[in-house]
């Protein structure tokens, strides 16, 4: 599967909703579906998805899949690529506002979808509680450490994204994986307000 980086500020600022992003999201893990089908699946009227599938499909980012049925209702599929965005630092106005906006909505749904796991973890049978892991560490590495474990966490992955796994065994389940490196912000100005200035 290849990878498509987005640059286009319309297509970034297209995908960059989260019903839009969930749709996506949802089309990538459980494959094809109608409008009705997605509306389902993430809380919308079957119009509104019907909107945000054409939106979406506007941009190449999903297309047209074989008809099922009848052929009366429209099936869309994810293309079969992986997108990226990142900030540099030559990104004119437009372009980084756009992938501001794209990045803060995937980790915004990233966030939501983590809380709703955690909250629900202690309904699932004990070998899923026991797989079950949110970890956080601080590492101290070199740029080519990082990019190369960066590199080997995706080669860990890939065998079993469910986008691309042919087969699974019996009792395989879709679930969430989120891996982030970054290098560690700067300190806040000594003074500047923290989010938790008001807890006494």
């Amino acid at each position: 599967m290849t990878e498509q980086r987005l640059t286009d500020p319309r297509a970034m600022r297209a995908l960059a909703h989260a019903a839009r992003l969930e749709i996506l999201l949802r089309l990538q893990a459980d494959g094809p579906a109608t409008a009705t089908e997605a509306a389902e699946q993430v809380g919308v009227t079957p119009s509104a998805a019907s909107y945000h599938l054409r939106m979406l499909a506007k941009y190449g980012l999903i297309e047209d899949a074989p008809a099922r049925g009848d052929g009366r209702e429209r099936v869309w599929r994810a293309t079969d690529r992986g997108l990226g965005v990142r900030t540099e630092p030559d990104d004119p106005p437009e372009v980084k506002a756009a992938k501001e906006a794209l990045i803060d909505t995937v980790y915004d749904s990233a966030h939501r979808e983590l809380r709703r796991a955690m909250g629900q973890v202690e309904r699932e049978p004990e070998e899923w509680r026991d797989a079950s892991a949110w970890r956080r560490w601080q590492l101290l590495v070199t740029a080519e450490e990082m990019k190369r474990l960066n590199e080997q966490v995706e080669g860990l992955l890939a065998p079993f994204k469910a986008r691309t796994r042919d087969s699974a065994p019996d009792g395989a389940r879709v679930a969430g994986a989120q891996f982030t490196l970054y290098l560690r912000p700067e300190p806040r100005p000594h003074g500047l307000p923290t989010e938790d200035h008001d807890v006494v």
